[in-house]
């Protein structure tokens, strides 16, 4: 069902009233679809000293890094746009011992967000790690990275992980309504899990459509309004990455990007004029545009590829017809209580 308020703000404005310094903020898209606008504003706004999830640390953990907003890094995979002589954000963070990095395997990091979203303290992974470094080295979860325990059933040891519950989710999908039903479709990875798992959810999306629409596809919606604390409208939120639907890779913007990464200098001049020098993500498009033209972002939009429609129909959507009388038996809930009452039936 629809929350009963619109909760459409501003990024700007959904950043400040949710992700705070100290937080531990997921991303939670899975390298197609990042929510860079989301991102580009906890830059802009200077948050210190966040906890950040990531299964794939690609521009969007180096521009957080970067920045120095970055404390800790949970993930399973970071870019490493020069190698360790130089590279990335992140080896030059770990380098000057800014960075605390604990390391997952894909499947054990999305794991942690699973437990999480289903309320449980840990779960179970493979224990083929063990003989591994990903078990063997341990940063800032120490002995809570992995625990071993006995199987009740079996005896046999068993590897966990902890559950992950950060405090603010932040995800980009292709639309949702005023009310924070967001809906996606592609390439799910930890998408649903990272947000679900989260206290607070921050969307942002490509359109924000009428709620019939959401009504009319519920199969898309993998975040329901009532954990929704944020909705931003922001087209072409998620450049350089593609939204299915939407627009491909930009590959053009992500080689610019790459090729300034692999120096702190660089870094610095790139976020000065995409991410500092553009106040919103329209403004980071005008610009795109009077840079380079409007070719380039013309020719990355998606041409249509419908899906066939889904019939959801139903004879009636409830047990109660429009008089108020259950359809098997015919009668109002105080008629129904009153032939309990008189049979005997009717406890209280």
């Amino acid at each position: 069902m629809a929350a009963e308020n619109s909760k459409v703000m501003s990024v700007r404005d959904a950043i400040s009233k949710f992700v705070y310094d100290g937080a531990e903020l997921v991303i939670g898209n899975y390298t197609v679809g990042s929510c860079a606008e989301l991102v580009y504003e906890v830059v802009r706004q200077g948050r210190k000293g966040l906890t950040i999830y990531s299964q794939s640390g690609i521009f969007d953990v180096e521009v957080l890094v970067g920045a120095g907003c970055v404390a800790r890094l949970v993930s399973t995979y970071v870019l490493r746009a020069g190698g360790k002589k130089g590279g990335s954000a992140v080896e030059r963070a770990m380098n000057a011992g800014t960075l605390e990095v604990e390391d997952y395997t894909n499947f054990q990091y999305n794991a942690r967000l699973v437990a999480g979203m289903h309320g449980f303290s840990y779960m179970q992974v493979l224990e083929g790690a063990i003989a591994t470094d990903l078990f063997r080295k341990r940063s800032f979860l120490g002995e809570n990275k992995y625990r071993i325990i006995k199987c009740p059933y079996t005896g046999k040891d068993q590897l966990t992980v902890p559950a992950a519950n950060p405090d603010v989710c932040i995800v980009h999908v292709q639309r949702a309504d005023k009310f924070g039903n967001a809906q996606y479709w592609g390439a799910l990875g930890s998408v649903a899990a990272a947000a679900l798992a989260s206290k607070r959810i921050v969307v942002s999306c490509e359109e924000i459509v009428e709620h019939d629409v959401i009504q009319s596809s519920p199969h898309l919606t993998i975040i329901p309004a009532y954990r929704v604390d944020a909705v931003c409208e922001v087209p072409w939120g998620a450049n350089p990455t593609e939204v299915l639907g939407y627009y491909n890779i930009d590959q053009f913007m992500y080689g610019l990007f790459l090729m300034m990464d692999g120096t702190a200098d660089g870094l610095k001049a790139w976020m000065d004029e995409w991410v500092y020098g553009c106040e919103n993500r329209a403004a980071y498009i005008d610009h795109y545009v009077q840079k380079f033209g409007s070719k380039n972002l013309d020719g990355i939009r998606c041409k249509p590829y419908y899906s066939a429609p889904a019939n959801y129909g139903s004879a009636f959507t409830s047990r109660w017809d429009k008089d108020g009388r259950e359809r098997a038996i015919g009668m109002t809930l105080a008629e129904f209580e009153q032939t309990l009452k008189e049979r005997g039936k009717l406890y209280e």
